[in-house]
């Protein structure tokens, strides 16, 4: 039996982030959490277990995902920004970075996780 990849979400819409879940699912992909902070995402990844990641790049209360992307590079971990514009959220040194565009489909999913 083969383990699954693990994905870790960071999305502060409970709707998106159970969304996420369910297309991560069909894809035949692990959760590896799903959170809603930066804070919470950082003691995930320190957890271990996290194989790639799906990053808002705006949490609640103006919080951002950098140091998120920051944690996940520097343990080579890849990951994909979900947004609904463009580069101006993301830092100038994860604009290379592949995007998952808002609203999600199954397709864009798919499609953004086989960039990793």
């Amino acid at each position: 039996m083969t383990v699954s990849q693990q994905i870790l979400i960071v999305e502060d819409e409970p709707l998106i982030a159970m969304m996420l879940e369910d297309f991560l699912e069909v894809l035949d992909k692990g959760v590896a959490g799903s959170v809603d902070t930066v804070a919470d995402a950082l003691k995930r990844i320190e957890q271990g277990g996290v194989d790639g990641a799906i990053l808002d790049v705006n949490l609640r209360g103006g919080e951002k995902s950098t140091a998120v992307a920051e944690a996940l590079a520097a343990k080579g971990v890849p990951f994909v920004f979900a947004t609904g514009g463009g580069d101006d959220g993301v830092a100038p040194e994860f604009r290379d970075r592949p995007r998952l565009q808002k609203p999600f489909t199954m397709d864009g999913v798919a499609k953004a996780l086989e960039a990793l």
